[in-house]
């Protein structure tokens, strides 16, 4: 459970040009318009229970999803599919157990492959939740210049590359979260500031785009002083 291993990028979409207008999406929706969607969303709960993980490594096994299976299938379809990234990399189910499974239901003959002797993470959190008290002094303050780091390490990051090496200014400090990087992998919850940076469109988007403002939150690790 501790080998870091890379996402595989669709995820980290915004910013990107091709994927024509967002739908605007009915308010009176149903929650789960249909229900194998909110059996999908009791499976993915019950997946981060089971393999003893947390929210950070469902991220991280959603993020790992190929083009197809984060996109065709919809919002609870890679929650689905998270789920049994998480299954997998827990040891709970074996490489193709749900295929196998599937395809019997739909009346095939396929030889299950058995159940692994599971590898949950030897990790617990130190609190429920995220938000931690620390002791450190904050290295930003409301109304600084700063500039998110260009990261190209391995592993879960919730770093936006279309904020990388991109200058916004300190809107708000926000209380100190554990750090999805280090906690995804159960390496350490490495607790630390978080901050509103506000961000130009032009400085994000190029000089051509709509003028408007963007608020994003950004752990303490992600930033450095702009000069």
């Amino acid at each position: 459970m501790t080998e870091i291993q890379p996402a595989s990028g669709v995820a980290d979409m915004g910013g990107d040009s091709g994927w024509g207008r967002a739908p605007i999406i009915d308010p009176d929706e149903a929650v789960f318009p249909e229900k194998w969607e909110g059996r999908a969303f009791a499976l993915a709960l019950l997946s981060m229970r089971l393999s003893g993980s947390n929210l950070d490594a469902f991220r991280h096994a959603m993020n790992r999803l190929d083009r197809e299976r984060y996109i065709d299938d919809g919002y609870y379809g890679r929650w689905l599919y998270g789920a049994e990234n998480l299954l997998l990399d827990s040891a709970i189910i074996a490489p193709g157990a749900v295929e196998a499974r599937a395809a019997n239901i739909a009346g095939g003959h396929v030889d299950e492959p058995p159940a692994p002797e599971s590898t949950k993470p030897d990790y617990a959190p130190t609190a429920a939740g995220s938000i931690r008290q620390i002791d450190a002094p904050r290295k930003f303050t409301v109304g600084q210049r700063v500039r998110a780091k260009t990261m190209n390490a391995p592993g879960h990051t919730r770093l936006q590359k279309y904020t990388q090496g991109r200058v916004g200014t300190v809107a708000i400090a926000e209380p100190a979260q554990v750090l999805p990087d280090t906690h995804a992998h159960f390496i350490a919850e490495n607790a630390q500031w978080v901050y509103t940076v506000s961000f130009d469109s032009r400085e994000l988007f190029q000089e051509h785009a709509e003028n408007f403002t963007l608020n994003t939150d950004l752990y303490e690790d992600y930033l450095e002083a702009a000069s």
